[in-house]
């Protein structure tokens, strides 16, 4: 499993967080990794009031889709050369779109690779590449890792926590990282505001046990806007070095929004997190 990587590099923000997990993990897993950049365009033709001949506006759009071009460019650049120095196998896609388009073409993209590789999004700084962790998490029926801007050196996974719930979307992510479950050296079920049901994070460890896996459970009872911060702070205390989660919409017709952990989760990650949808 994880033998076909797909990572993607933003074309307007620094990208070094991203580039080391992703060429870190694909050496541990001895995959294949390809990168994609996208070089967003600011305007398409469809938009464009048209005040003069076609002539002028089609080299005002092959301006602007060639300076797209070259930050996309740019960016998987920077890749490539670590990829070398690493002697991994990859591939590497650099295109361009309108924003709008941007995010659709690369969740269907992501659908051929057994997971994808983002950076978090960064609220304080705007940039169409924020956009693009939702468009995966959702659209690409497979894992998204994403990795927090301020992360430094490869993937540590020898203590893995499990944002558990027994819900449908929690059981697919943990489903999703059994890899990096079966090698970890310590795993930790967080059960917040647990309640009784069928799908409890005692059975959850009875379960991990007959795969091989030792798991502890470590409850805790916090207010609903606390959520996040709970699973945060349990994993900071207990030195984990990746998350696991589902990650939830508030709606089925509105699947774009992202549901309350999951926002919180985008926004202020310290560890990073496996999650599936």
């Amino acid at each position: 499993m994880f033998r076909n990587i797909l990572v993607h590099i933003p074309s307007e923000r620094p990208v070094r967080a991203v580039i080391d997990v992703a060429i870190g993990l694909t050496i541990e897993r001895r995959s294949h990794l390809d990168a994609v950049a996208i070089g967003y365009e600011s305007m398409s033709s469809a938009g464009m009031m048209v005040d003069g001949s076609g002539a002028a506006v089609a080299l005002v759009m092959g301006a602007e889709q060639e300076r797209a071009q070259e930050r996309a460019n740019a960016a998987i650049s920077v890749f490539e050369i670590e990829a070398k120095l690493a002697k991994v196998a990859y591939g590497t896609r650099a295109i361009t779109a309108i924003p709008a388009e941007a995010g659709p073409a690369i969740g269907a993209l992501a659908r051929l690779y057994d997971m994808t590789i983002v950076l978090q999004p960064d609220s304080a700084n705007f940039s169409f590449d924020n956009h693009i962790p939702q468009e995966i998490l959702f659209n690409s029926g497979g894992p998204m890792l994403m990795v927090p801007y301020i992360h430094k050196g490869p993937l540590d996974v020898h203590h893995i926590g499990i944002a558990w719930d027994g819900s449908r979307l929690a059981a697919r992510a943990l489903r999703d990282a059994m890899p990096f479950l079966m090698g970890a050296k310590a795993v930790t079920v967080i059960a917040v505001n647990e309640e009784a049901g069928e799908a409890s994070s005692d059975q959850l460890v009875s379960h991990l046990a007959r795969r091989g896996i030792t798991a502890r459970v470590q409850r805790v009872t916090v207010e609903r806007g606390d959520v996040q911060g709970a699973i945060l702070s349990i994993a900071a205390e207990s030195n984990m070095g990746l998350l696991v989660m589902g990650g939830y919409g508030h709606s089925r017709l509105h699947e774009s929004i992202l549901g309350g952990v999951t926002r919180g989760m985008f926004d202020s990650m310290t560890v990073p997190v496996l999650m599936s949808h």
